[in-house]
């Protein structure tokens, strides 16, 4: 057991940036540019230099580095649900790449309500945040669009498409594709009537996922019997679109849930009516969640790699907050997995 003196050396013997730097072999300038994600920086000597950090447990002094730089070290992040697994994944990716270059996340909820967005804007502004990653709840709502025409720092929208003149970074998900692969799988099995639950317009995946479903239509050269039922990324609406969908004369034979938070909807609703998948309905769904694999049968679901999304949004943004000047812009892929819910359409 130490002492009391021997507890006070220990609190005081923390390692340098110059062992950091004897360790890694690296000069101090570059330990400081790995640790304030500076983009000139080779893979390389972004690792000797993290395995340096984390063999001598070094802890950077934020508090004097922010008052040297002037800067705050943190980065405000609006999310449209913090309840929904598919944002949790995202936020992860994006927090551990902040916290590995000193970083601090402040979240904030917009439980999917554009007038929170520019609320939360305006809060960050306060704050004095070095950058925003916005993942909005609406990207056409005027007050949203005039308060970030205000803001001075960095910001990165996530699979949102704002006004070239905002000068946001963005990453995005090619989701076109990955519908078009699920709807030309529905229709060689036999499909025709294929509907599409989904959210509002005005976000980016609920565009690209209708434009996908009709492309897969116009390449196959056959009349377009597609619905598409818009409205929120809720299982409220999942539920309520698929009550509607089952009160069709003739009713689909195939549903694709645009969501995994409608899906939940989709999901109760048919079960309510005893409707079997893929016996009387074939089911997909977009974004994959525990629900797809272990539902039984399991769930075709188009899919992406969310915690890239996150990540790739906070390399992006430490980019432009350590002085690149012009807005860049990351598309990830979004892939169809076939499962056992479709199935060929019941005979008539």
């Amino acid at each position: 057991m130490k002492d009391d003196q021997g507890w006070s050396d220990a609190r005081r013997r923390r390692a340098s940036m110059r062992e950091v730097a004897d360790l890694a072999q690296v000069a101090i300038s570059s330990v400081s540019r790995v640790l304030s994600g500076h983009p000139d920086v080779s893979a390389d000597m972004r690792e000797r230099v993290l395995e340096a950090v984390r063999q001598l447990e070094y802890e950077p002094d934020f508090l004097a580095q922010s008052l040297r730089r002037g800067a705050t070290l943190s980065v405000g992040w609006v999310i449209g649900d913090i309840s929904n697994p598919l944002m949790a994944a995202i936020t992860s990716g994006a927090e551990s790449v902040l916290r590995a270059a000193g970083y601090s996340m402040l979240l904030m909820n917009s439980e999917n309500d554009p007038d929170l967005d520019a609320a939360h804007i305006r809060f960050f502004q306060t704050r004095r945040v070095d950058g925003m990653i916005l993942s909005l709840a609406s990207e056409r709502r005027q007050t949203t669009l005039d308060v970030l025409a205000q803001v001075e720092a960095p910001i990165v929208v996530v699979d949102r498409e704002v006004p070239a003149q905002l000068r946001a970074s963005a990453v995005r998900n090619d989701h076109r594709p990955g519908i078009q692969a699920a709807v030309e799988h529905l229709i060689d099995l036999g499909h025709r009537r294929i509907a599409l639950i989904t959210g509002a317009l005005d976000l980016w995946p609920v565009r690209e996922r209708i434009a996908g479903m009709q492309d897969a239509v116009a390449g196959r050269g056959i009349p377009d019997e597609t619905t598409t039922l818009t409205g929120s990324l809720s299982a409220e609406h999942g539920e309520a679109a698929t009550e509607e969908l089952l009160r069709m004369s003739p009713r689909p034979t195939a549903v694709i849930a645009g969501g995994n938070q409608v899906l939940a909807g989709c999901v109760r609703a048919l079960a309510r009516h005893g409707v079997r998948i893929p016996d009387d309905i074939s089911l997909v769904t977009c974004d994959e969640i525990a629900l797809s694999e272990l539902h039984s049968p399991p769930i075709a679901s188009v899919g992406r790699d969310t915690v890239a999304l996150g990540r790739i949004a906070a390399e992006l943004l430490l980019k432009r907050i350590s002085g690149s000047s012009e807005p860049e812009m990351v598309v990830l892929p979004t892939t169809f997995t076939p499962r056992a819910s479709c199935a060929p359409p019941p005979a008539n």
